[in-house]
């Protein structure tokens, strides 16, 4: 049954779209700078069509592989981001170390390319910054971590329309006009040093810089600690080599103010590689000298010394709370991608919350840790960049492994590793528990006559409130109103009563299960779509805008809406735009919401918030439900139990019933509940 009463109006048209797409994109677009340079070759590309225009940014995501280019067209229909501008999705498989090159060109429109992945990876682009004057897109980068990308081909301005070629390569920047002449003219040994200089008649890039290559004959996991130097132009040095290896550095980062290029690089894989001396601007000229030295320890203190007390006991098992000393050395065992790596275990228990940490100063330090049931969590950086912290709460009772690793191939040298009590966070460690939620839980069946009855939705009020008193979270100053209580005046005063009781620290909840409505109104700055929306009570309606003035009197630590009603989406606009207020929605503004008879429950989003204020949404057992785990446990419960509910406009569009979640200013770890902790069996 739809709970609805349908007046005539205009419909509205919703996107909907992958998460990527609705991403906002930065309003000053960063550009790849030095790092989408070097002479590099790039393999063959294969041309093959996409799945049909626009495709890839409604259905699931297309697969781009390298030296694949596709063909596509941004075109209304497509998904749209935040922004305006539409865009194409894709994805593309990422191994840790290896670098990757987007290429965007397009007719008709400025190419804009957005690239997010594991590991914090997050790139953009407007401009190719080694084509001067191309408005074309281009991402050069090495993969943070093994994992899925995804890439979204979309426009500079919104609204661009257009075909476009979306390319991927691996291996380096691609300066096809160069590659001919880019061969090594001579080669370099390890602590050599070569004087010579760039010249007229020397090879190019095809962005116009002069280059010098060199050949090296390396070994997996040897540490080379290249420098250029010059007085007579900004050095610029790359190496490049097996498996699409790559590495190019402008300025010595250990030299301040130096123009000087140095690079310090541990090599993947036996084979060839090409070092290759040129310039930062194109046609510099010029005397250099370029030495190859022996890069292990380079720059680097002295290698921590290991107490007899922080050894691991025998199998690497340790105890939460351990610190524990090691080293990476030749001949311990290695990850697929060539890493050495030492396995330690601990015990641990569902929503324990540890700090597994790794410090060293020898090398890039890089924790891998694995649940019993074997999901993984990988970790780099920790606060000075080079160490590894991971915050994990256990998912599991149960052994944990850890792989004490590096982040590159063939680093070695001694570390700290430490598995430590985890802390909450500021919000979750100073959250109250208790019956900190003052509520007001409305829920109306019986219309008497001037609305269609519905099923349940009275006692989704009162089924809420049974809820939040058996966890012990309810506070005696809320109320529930349900049928011929549940009028206009009788939500207002309660609304006022329980909102003067509730205090900063608290929490105050405004429920409704029954019928919405939606009305035209003019156009404005509060309704700028020219359609207001309301709750419908036994006597009459409130509306967004009034519910959104209530809201406004609040003095709390976090205020709830959560409307279980056609339109409800609506309320969004009017009521969470002020800090501290997240709404939680049954359906889009302009769609209607079914009644939940297979669950007894007059709307699907009363039954999932039940059930998730009870303890379901605390996903990682740490008896605190979080809004960021109250909008996933209700959006997976969405997707699972009524992904198939057909909905409908006022004017007859038919669509499917879309949960809305929109958190405002509320952030992912402010907790909602602190459930009662668990009795132990004995």
């Amino acid at each position: 049954m739809l709970r609805t009463i349908l007046v005539a109006t205009t419909a509205l048209t919703v996107l909907t779209a992958p998460v990527l797409a609705q991403t906002m994109r930065p309003d000053t677009p960063a550009v790849g700078g030095q790092t989408a340079r070097g002479p590099a070759s790039t393999p063959p590309v294969q041309t093959v069509p996409a799945q049909s225009s626009g495709q890839a940014g409604r259905q699931a995501l297309e697969v781009l592989r390298p030296g694949q280019s596709v063909r596509g067209r941004l075109e209304p229909g497509d998904a749209t981001l935040s922004t305006g501008e539409y865009a194409d999705n894709y994805s593309f498989a990422l191994r840790r170390g290896e670098t990757y090159e987007l290429t965007l060109s397009g007719t008709g429109f400025d190419p804009y390319l957005i690239v997010r992945g594991p590991g914090g990876l997050s790139e953009d682009n407007d401009d190719d910054p080694a084509a001067r004057g191309s408005r074309d897109s281009r991402i050069h980068f090495t993969a943070p971590a093994d994992g899925e990308a995804t890439v979204a081909a979309t426009s500079y301005q919104s609204g661009e329309t257009g075909a476009y070629t979306l390319r991927l390569t691996t291996g380096g920047a691609a300066p096809a006009a160069s590659q001919a002449t880019a061969a090594p003219a001579g080669s370099i040994r390890l602590g050599q040093s070569v004087s010579s200089a760039l010249e007229s008649g020397d090879d190019t890039l095809a962005s116009g810089e002069f280059i010098d290559a060199y050949s090296f004959a390396g070994r997996r996991g040897q540490q080379l600690d290249i420098r250029l130097s010059s007085s007579a132009f900004d050095p610029y040095a790359a190496v490049t080599g097996p498996n699409g290896f790559s590495e190019y550095n402008d300025d010595d980062a250990t030299a301040e103010g130096s123009r000087d290029s140095r690079l310090l690089v541990t090599l993947p894989a036996d084979g060839d590689y090409v070092i290759s001396a040129t310039s930062y601007a194109s046609g510099e000229r010029g005397a250099y000298r370029l030495s190859v030295e022996d890069g292990a320890g380079a720059g680097k203190p002295p290698s921590m010394a290991v107490a007899p007390a922080e050894q691991a006991s025998p199998g690497g098992a340790i105890q939460i709370g351990q610190t524990v000393g090691g080293a990476l050395t030749p001949g311990d065992d290695t990850l697929d991608s060539g890493e050495y790596f030492d396995l330690y275990t601990f015990t641990g228990r569902r929503g324990d919350r540890v700090a597994v940490q790794l410090t060293s100063s020898a090398f890039d330090a890089y924790t891998i840790v694995r649940t019993p049931s074997g999901e993984q969590f990988d970790n780099d950086d920790g606060e000075d960049g080079t160490d590894s912290r991971q915050q994990i709460i256990l998912p599991e009772d149960g052994e944990y492994q850890v792989q004490v690793t590096s982040f590159r191939p063939g680093e070695t040298g001694s570390y700290r590793f430490t598995v430590e009590p985890g802390r909450e966070s500021a919000r979750q460690a100073t959250a109250p528990g208790g019956p900190r939620i003052h509520a007001v839980m409305v829920g109306v069946s019986d219309y008497a006559g001037t609305a269609n009855n519905l099923s349940f939705t009275d006692e989704d009020a009162r089924k809420l409130a049974e809820t939040l008193q058996r966890e012990g979270s309810l506070n005696e100053a809320s109320v529930v109103l349900t049928n011929a209580e549940a009028t206009v005046e009788g939500v207002r005063s309660a609304f006022a009563r329980v909102a003067a009781q509730a205090r900063p620290d608290d929490v105050f909840l405004f429920f409704f299960s029954g019928h919405g409505n939606q009305t035209e109104v003019p156009v404005s700055g509060v309704e700028p779509d020219g359609k207001s929306e309301a709750i419908v009570l036994r006597d009459g309606e409130i509306s967004d805008v009034e519910m959104g003035e209530l809201f406004a009197g609040l003095d709390t630590r976090l205020a709830l809406l959560v409307i279980d009603s056609c339109f409800s989406g609506g309320f969004a606009r009017n009521v969470v735009d002020r800090p501290g207020v997240m709404g939680l929605f049954s359906s889009e503004e302009d769609l209607t919401s079914a009644v939940a008879d297979k669950f007894r429950a007059g709307g699907y989003l009363s039954h999932f918030l039940r059930e998730g204020l009870s303890g379901e949404a605390d996903l990682d057992g740490d008896r605190l439900v979080t809004a960021g785990e109250l909008s996933t446990y209700l959006r997976r419960q969405f997707r699972t139990e009524v992904e198939d509910v057909e909905s409908e406009t006022q004017d007859g569009q038919r669509n499917y019933q879309n949960l809305v979640i929109d958190r405002g200013g509320v952030q992912v770890d402010d907790v909602i509940v602190r459930l009662p902790v668990e009795a132990s069996g004995g």
